[in-house]
Order: structure tokens, then C-alpha cells, then sequence
């Protein structure tokens, strides 16, 4: 089961797609109707079993040409964890983190599959990075590890992406972080019930050719560990989504000779196998 935000005409509607790849409109679904949501799925007012059923009434969605809309559409919070695979860290020429690094993007950054990444002028040097990203279901306040994962509504992928001479300015990177549109996330949401999310295999590729290749089970810290972390000093709330960095293979690990910046025209997919791809192009 997988979950997804798209448009029908200005509206924002919920999708399901079942395991055979189908995809239908929940929240137009027939009986019994109920008026379902994104956000009413992660904060549990409808269960996943009752918005399956919804669906299983509703439309059919072609989703090779709906618009989608981000997989999340108003975070509270939008946390992201910095240099948290070990080859990264490497060739980022940082050392491995003891805690770990935190930083934020805000809800203008958010984006869709498909739609564009507008490049601004006031930077240049532009670097993808494929994410896992955990949305949280329930409010989490000081959770022990061994419980961090029951307060995870589920799985989908971003795209931090980033402007590395704006996030390197400072030792502060959020100005390189969130302009417009530099937050992909979706198109899907994977339960947590239904995904292990020690064990993705992440991927991205610039125009076809690939650039990253890794596996979750290379986290410095996991999913448990970093929902755990962060609710000692904030309290997680219901939609809440949280980037848990990135592996090796972006172009800032590059040796300064053979840094080849994006550009207007490339297209960006990230893609984590049990979820999906998320794709965007880049824009001026």
C-alpha cells in the first residue's frame, strides 16, 4: 500500500495504491465515504484499513499523468540530518559526527514529483542528495529508541537539494538549504507497518546516469535513533518529516576538477527501491 497527494483540478485529493499497482482516489471514494486526507491518515482520524476501503470504491488515478502534490503538505517541522553515512562524511572531508547534525528547511522548499526546481540566481553550485525520509504519526516527547519506530507514520523519499556555496558560506547551512522548491518529497508514502527501514537501497541519477548507490543499513545513526534524539529537545508532532541525510556520490564529494554543477535543463531522479521515484527538473 502505498500513499499519495495529487491534484484534481485545484484540489488536493488522497490516492491509494494497492499492491498490484493500481492506484484509486480515496477521497472521493464511495461508500463508505469518508472525507480522507493525507494529514488525516498520519494523525490517525481514519485508519489505514478504512482509507483502503474508501479508496477501493473510488476512481481509478492514472498516475503516469496526475500532478502530484508534495507527499506532506504542511509540516510543522521539516528537521534534516546532516553527514549521517560514513562515506559521505568522508568525502565531505568531515569527520563522523558523535550526535547527530541537525539543521532545517522550511515549508516554502516543499516540492512535487515532477514539477519544477527553479535554479535562483544568487547561487550556482547545485547538488542533489536522496534522502530516506520518516513522517511522524503520533506525538513523540522523550521516546526511548526501543519505542521510537511506533511513532512513525511511515516512509517516503526527498531531495535535499542544495546550494553548496550558499550552505558553505557560514557554518550555519540553512540559507543554502531552503529557497523555493528545494524540497522534493513523495511522490510516495510506504506505512511503516509495511517497510523496514533499515534495509532501503538509495539511489539517485542526473539525466539518466547514475550518481548515488547505497543502502540504508550504512546509517550512521537510524530511523529509531534519530526520532529518539530529536524528541529529547522537540516534541515531534503528527506530519512532522525528517531527512536523514544523504551517501556518497554527491558532487561537493568531488575532487574541485571534476565538479560539474547542476543546471538549468538537467533532471534530477532519486529513487528508493519499496517506494518509488521522485523526479524534477531544473529550471532558471
Amino acid at each position: 500500500m502505498k500513499l499519495f497527494n495529487f491534484y484534481k483540478g485545484t484540489e488536493i485529493h488522497l490516492g491509494v495504491m494497492d499492491e498490484n499497482g493500481t492506484a484509486r482516489d480515496a477521497t472521493a471514494g464511495g461508500y463508505p465515504a469518508i472525507p480522507a486526507t493525507m494529514q488525516s491518515a498520519i494523525d490517525g482520524t481514519y485508519t489505514l484499513d478504512a482509507i483502503r476501503t474508501a479508496a477501493g470504491n473510488g476512481p481509478v488515478v492514472d498516475t503516469d499523468t496526475v500532478r502530484f502534490a508534495p507527499a506532506v503538505l504542511n509540516p510543522e517541522k521539516i528537521l534534516c540530518i546532516g553527514l549521517n553515512y560514513a562515506a559521505h562524511a568522508k568525502e565531505s572531508k568531515l569527520p563522523i559526527p558523535d550526535y547527530p547534525t541537525l539543521f532545517s528547511k522550511f515549508n516554502n522548499a516543499l516540492n512535487a514529483h515532477k514539477e519544477n526546481i527553479v535554479l535562483p540566481d544568487t547561487a550556482y553550485k547545485y547538488d542533489y542528495e536522496v534522502e530516506l525520509v520518516i513522517v511522524i504519526g503520533k506525538t513523540a516527547h522523550m521516546v526511548r529508541k526501543e519505542d521510537a519506530l511506533d511513532y512513525v507514520f511511515g516512509y517516503t523519499i526527498g531531495n535535499d537539494f542544495s546550494a553548496r556555496d550558499l550552505q558553505m558560506r557560514t557554518p550555519q547551512w540553512l540559507i543554502g538549504k531552503t529557497f523555493d522548491g528545494f524540497a522534493p518529497l513523495g511522490p510516495y508514502i510506504v506505512p511503516a507497518s509495511e517497510a523496514d527501514p533499515a534495509h532501503f537501497q538509495v539511489q539517485s541519477f542526473v539525466n539518466g546516469q547514475p550518481r548515488q548507490d547505497s543502502n540504508t543499513n550504512d546509517l550512521i545513526f537510524d530511523c529509531a535513533t534519530i526520532v529518539s534524539y530529536l524528541s529529547q529537545y522537540m516534541t515531534l508532532k503528527p506530519g512532522d518529516v525528517i531527512f536523514t541525510g544523504t551517501p556518497s556520490g554527491v558532487i561537493l564529494g568531488y575532487p574541485e576538477d571534476k565538479q560539474v554543477w547542476l543546471k538549468a535543463g538537467d533532471t534530477v531522479t532519486v529513487k528508493i527501491d519499496g517506494i518509488g521515484e521522485l523526479t524534477n527538473t531544473l529550471t532558471k
